[in-house]
């Protein structure tokens, strides 16, 4: 008789470091179940079989005592609250353009999205299901990733794609299997991200700014002087943040504020160009600002409540979205060019490349719209493209992320020296654990990007290959093999 079921329930909490985890193993006979992920979710699931119930028992210690080490204490399910998180609630109403834009291709993900990137090679979009497709120029969907959470935003940073997601993982979708890369305190309410030489900047509901290294180490954070922060952007002089006050600018290192202007109405997104900040807001606008100084340098003015803007390179054209389903373009000044409805909903984010904008909308839809001077003439006088509905993409396979070394694919030490790749190996250096090459060839003294879950002292991995970053570290390309 193997006896009852023993469960053993354990839970990392950090002040301030950003860890809101539980871990549960299950030793059912000869069965051990463990159950990961964040704190109020259901997370993952593992079982494993073994050849006795005393090697089962002892499989579950050994996994419990490195818990342990790295902090897990015990805790009763349920006695800690959830990491808190705000469903954007918006709202979409008819357009009142008199035309409608001319859509090429549009692609229904399911539910209503916020998460766009184009890039030359990729359009992605990401959903408020934790869905993510990567789709060619022409709408052909190439690859598939499901997400434990919603998607709160897609940012890049050179050509590595990160996700942020509502259960306060930003996980990188750049290598084969995508990895959590960063970790968001747990009493940070995530409303926007963005990504810029590793160093992550996460703008919250409280108005709140928080700046995390790309060892996934908390920098500095501000409170800001308004609530409700959809926007930041960041570059080498300053972090720029939009709450419901306006946009503050704060210096990369240290958070010392450069300068604050109000806006006309609340700033529900932003975007920037080399010189320029654009925020979108609640009262019809959007304005650019100086980076400099934060002058308002222009006002565009649209119709409804804006809930997207993006621009042309250099600021040549402007482009916002309402929510009112309708999608504006403006030159450089403020001059209003044309004004089109979508025709599949109010647009959430969006993004302009070679004279197509791009746009996510508030019923899912990713839709690729002709935005050359001739294809506008032509509809605005009714005469549209034939729309290209894009097939579901329910049979590729969906990639999910590495959480655990447990779910990483092994390579047995025999084998390790015909294994092609880069070996990289975890140390623990002044109370944190680094993952640093090994191989020949690389800078020992440079650091990897790793995914924190799998970092343990000593640990040794291969991955496919390393890219140096700005920034002193590496980033990850390809897939993680854990040697034994």
């Amino acid at each position: 008789m193997s006896g009852a079921p023993v469960t053993t329930y354990l839970e990392l909490s950090e002040s301030g470091g950003g860890a809101h985890k539980f871990y549960e193993v299950t030793v059912d006979g000869t069965s051990v179940a463990i159950r990961y992920g964040r704190i109020g979710t259901e997370g993952q699931l593992k079982r494993s079989g073994f050849a006795s119930p005393a090697a089962a028992r002892a499989a579950a210690e050994k996994k419990l005592a490195e818990k342990r080490r790295k902090g897990y204490e015990p805790a009763v399910p349920g006695g800690r609250a959830p990491r808190p998180v705000t469903r954007r609630q918006v709202a979409s109403a008819a357009s009142t353009a008199r035309a409608t834009a001319p859509v090429l291709w549009r692609f229904r993900t399911g539910a209503s999205a916020f998460g766009i990137h184009i890039d030359d090679e990729r359009c992605w979009v990401g959903n408020q299901s934790g869905d993510v497709y990567a789709l060619a120029h022409d709408g052909e969907v190439l690859s598939r990733f499901s997400l434990p959470d919603g998607v709160k935003c897609l940012v890049a940073d050179d050509f590595w794609i990160y996700a942020g997601c509502d259960d306060g993982s930003v996980y990188d979708l750049s290598s084969k299997l995508p990895f959590a890369a960063y970790e968001i305190s747990a009493d940070v309410d995530i409303f926007w991200l963005d990504i810029h030489q590793g160093v992550l900047h996460v703008s919250d509901r409280n108005g709140g700014l928080t700046v995390i290294d790309h060892e996934d180490e908390f920098q500095w954070s501000r409170t800001g002087t308004g609530a409700h922060a959809w926007m930041i952007r960041a570059d080498d002089r300053a972090a720029y943040h939009g709450h419901s006050r306006g946009v503050t600018a704060y210096t990369p290192e240290g958070g010392r504020q450069l300068w604050h202007t109000a806006t006309t109405g609340a700033v529900l997104f932003g975007w920037q160009e080399a010189d320029s900040v654009y925020a979108g807001t609640d009262r019809r606008l959007v304005q650019r600002l100086a980076k400099r100084d934060g002058r308002v340098l222009a006002d565009y003015r649209c119709d409804a409540v804006v809930y997207s803007c993006a621009t042309a390179p250099g600021g040549r054209y402007v482009f916002a979205g309402d929510n009112a389903s309708s999608v504006y373009c403006f030159d450089e000044s403020g001059d209003r060019l044309w004004k089109l409805g979508t025709g599949c909903g109010s647009a959430l984010s969006m993004q302009y490349l070679d004279e197509r904008l791009y746009i996510v909308t508030t019923d899912g839809t990713l839709a690729c719209i002709d935005a050359s001077p001739a294809a506008i003439e032509a509809a605005e006088r009714g005469s549209l493209p034939q729309t290209q509905d894009i097939k579901s993409a329910a049979g590729l396979p969906a990639h999910t992320p590495a959480t655990s070394a447990e779910v990483l694919p092994t390579v047995s030490a025999a084998a390790a020296g015909d294994t092609a790749g880069v070996i990289v190996e975890c140390v623990r250096q002044e109370g944190r654990v680094r993952v640093q090459v090994v191989s020949e060839g690389y800078e020992p003294g440079w650091y990897v990007q790793f995914p924190r879950a799998i970092r343990e002292p000593g640990a040794r991995f291969v991955v496919e290959s390393l890219h140096p970053a700005s920034g002193g570290f590496y980033r990850v390309r390809g897939t993680i093999r854990r040697l034994l």
